[in-house]
């Protein structure tokens, strides 16, 4: 139990302070009159100035409360390396029981032990310590902090979380002090690049700690894209290097650069650099043939426009060679349609080629179109969108390009409605298996094209069908490169709305960049997809079984066997959890794939060798130390606040005198009406003084 002193005011203080004025001015004045009780009129205004002000006599219940003290536990992954998972765990133990020890009734101590563990966010924040401590210590009151130990490593990456607290803070250090590492660090890196072109990575190769005689100042590094062969690069110590990597096709390319892990170094983890340039193309050049006009012949055009990363050229054939009308020719055009520069000496610049119901009439010469057929085994894209002239005499199959062609025509052209649907093998092949998804699949909500050409197929995929199931869209593949045979002049129909339209602007889109060769659109390939720290296989295939089973070559070298899952038409996954972090490869059979898991430089490795210097300023400030614990334990004591917190082999926590109040009670030390009795009686006697 407590006693102190309280009030509680009849009036404001304002009012009462005024009133002690005009008390004191009348004591004065009577004292400069020498009227000889002035000191009873003193005595009587201020006892009745004090039994305004209501004095009390303030009687407390108290119950004491611990002092709390942090152990922050350094639970990333950098404490893996060198035994210091084991040396903090151990550290751990001894404080624990230290502090339980210290704890006295007269004194208790609480010592609080806090877990941080590795970012689970993902978002390579590294060691987030101060960060558990501030919100551990924010559900405590300042005057109850004892104080905090800190069982790490010493590299945080939060220190400017903290920069004071309310009690001493003591760094226990696990790890040797006399350890080096090499370390490899992304200065820039592009995010894309351009096919066909190189860009430009800035890493640089550092050595950290007690450098070894046998690190030169030249090392050799070994750089692999999308997990070939590796290549050795030189790189000099500490100094940034420029090295270029060529985007050789669309897509994700995966570049791996390496340091040789030396046989004194704390870890290889940071060793590696590991990331994803994405290629993209920077112009996609088309040549849109158009063999006569027509109503989707602007629909063609307005499509490809309508992508701001191709370049259009449109050739139209108004009048063949052979038609003479006697227009003057400087009337017709005003300068000469350059075929032969276009599809002779440029036509490997093109990355798709359209004939847009283009009939045979002498304008493109046989050397043309046998150069077009050479193109596309070269690895070209061609696209026929057929007219009934295909079925005809100047029909394109009737010239050198019929040999890349994946169907030959009949005879025959059905002039009737009917409605466009997906195949079998469209529902498995990427350009056409979304289609499939819209309406019920066959396409009962897609209006009516109202012209078909048969032909005969003879290679190829058919993944749309049209009249009795007869192929209206062919995919097909030649040497290197790709075709797409349209046996519909129609397609413009779903364009205009006939009949509700139709998803013609996702067909032809999906049609002319699967021709580019676009990855995303491969129907036989394998992908692997990272999200986080999950990393899904997916394999495409057009078969109905292909293999159960994925090849995964884990970063450490561990091999497993994936069982894939139907996901849909033509595609099987299966699913990786908590990959681990680096390089996976994945193998088929057939297709490979690689995939990079984590960030390219693991902020958590940026530095693994063990210090003090990031916890400096916050130890220092604090009034605390810091201790290596190879060097010994240091024991532990409670301290009075105010005095010193560390000495040569300990560690102090401050005892607070903390307490909780369990019970308050009030006296009255002076109830006024005794204070006017006798305040009265004083005035009485001065009165009677002073009337003498």
């Amino acid at each position: 139990m407590t006693l102190s002193l309280a009030f509680d005011p009849l009036f404001d203080w304002v009012l009462i302070a005024l009133l002690g004025a005009l008390a004191f001015v009348s004591v004065a004045t009577a004292l400069w009159r020498g009227l000889p009780g002035w000191w009873l009129r003193g005595l009587a205004f201020g006892l009745l100035i004090l039994a305004l002000a209501g004095p009390q006599l303030k009687r407390e219940e108290r119950e004491g409360i611990p002092s709390i003290g942090f152990l922050v536990v350094d639970r990333s992954e950098s404490t893996e390396l060198e035994g210091r998972e084991e040396a903090i765990a151990a550290a751990a133990e001894a404080l624990t029981d230290a502090a339980a020890a210290l704890s006295t009734p007269e004194a208790p101590l609480e010592l609080r032990v806090i877990e941080a563990e590795p970012d689970p966010s993902g978002r390579n924040r590294g060691t987030q310590l101060l960060s558990a401590l501030d919100e551990a210590a924010a559900r405590v009151a300042p005057e109850q902090v004892a104080g905090a130990l800190l069982l790490t490593d010493g590299q945080v990456h939060d220190a400017d979380r903290m920069e004071s607290f309310a009690g001493p803070v003591h760094a226990l250090i696990a790890g040797g002090r006399d350890r080096f590492d090499l370390k490899l660090s992304m200065e820039t890196a592009p995010v894309f690049g351009i096919v066909g072109e190189s860009v430009t990575f800035a890493v640089t190769a550092e050595a950290l700690g007690a450098v070894p005689q046998n690190v030169g100042a030249d090392m050799m590094a070994e750089l692999s894209i999308d997990g070939g062969p590796p290549q050795a690069i030189p790189l000099p110590r500490g100094i940034e290097t420029e090295i270029e990597v060529e985007i050789t096709h669309g897509g994700p390319t995966v570049v791996d650069l390496r340091l040789p892990a030396l046989e004194d170094e704390l870890t290889d983890r940071n060793n590696r650099l590991i990331t994803t340039v994405n290629g993209v193309r920077d112009r996609l050049r088309v040549l849109l043939v158009s063999g006569e006009p027509h109503p989707g012949g602007r629909i063609w055009r307005d499509l490809l426009k309508s992508d701001p990363i191709v370049d259009l050229i449109h050739f139209t054939i108004l009048r063949p060679p052979a038609k003479q009308d006697g227009t003057p020719v400087s009337e017709l055009s005003l300068i000469a349609f350059p075929t032969r520069e276009l599809f002779l000496e440029k036509i490997d610049g093109f990355d798709l080629i359209v004939f847009d119901r283009y009939r045979w009439r002498g304008v493109l010469a046989s050397a043309y179109l046998s150069n077009v057929a050479r193109y596309v085994r070269d690895g070209g894209a061609v696209l026929v969108a057929s007219g009934p002239a295909f079925a005809g005499a100047q029909s394109l199959s009737r010239t050198p390009l019929s040999d890349v062609l994946p169907a030959e025509p009949t005879l025959d052209v059905f002039e009737r409605a009917f409605t466009p649907r997906v195949s079998d093998v469209g529902r498995r092949h990427p350009v056409t298996a979304d289609l499939a998804l819209q309406g019920s699949g066959v396409g009962p909500d897609w209006g009516r094209w109202l012209r078909q050409l048969e032909v005969i197929p003879r290679s190829g995929h058919t993944v749309m069908e049209g009249i009795e199931g007869k192929p209206l869209m062919i995919l097909d593949r030649v040497g290197e490169g790709r075709v797409a045979l349209l046996t519909s002049d129609h397609a413009w129909l779903w364009n205009r709305g006939f009949e509700g339209g139709g998803p013609q602007v996702d067909l032809l889109r999906r049609t002319a960049h699967w021709l580019m060769q676009e990855p995303e659109l491969e129907e036989d390939a394998l992908f692997a997809h990272v999200q986080g720290e999950q990393v899904q296989v997916e394999r495409r295939s057009l078969e109905e079984a292909p293999s159960e089973t994925v090849a995964a070559t884990a970063p450490s070298g561990e091999e497993r066997e994936l069982s894939l899952r139907p996901a849909g038409p033509g595609r099987w996954t299966a699913m990786i959890e908590e990959a681990e972090q680096g390089l996976w490869r994945f193998f088929d059979g057939q297709n490979q794939a690689v995939a990079a898991v984590g960030p390219p430089a693991p902020a958590e490795y940026e530095n693994p060798l063990a210090s003090t210097e990031p916890l400096s300023p916050l130890v220092d400030g604090s009034g605390g130390e810091a201790v290596w614990l190879e060097e010994g334990m240091p024991d532990l004591r409670l301290v009075s606040e105010g005095r010193r917190a560390h000495g040569r082999d300990w560690l102090g926590l401050v005892s607070r005198d903390a307490y909780r109040v369990t019970g308050v009670s009030l006296s009255e030390l002076l109830p006024p009406w005794l204070a006017a009795l006798a305040s009265g009686l004083m005035f009485l006697v001065a009165w009677r003084i002073e009337g003498r």
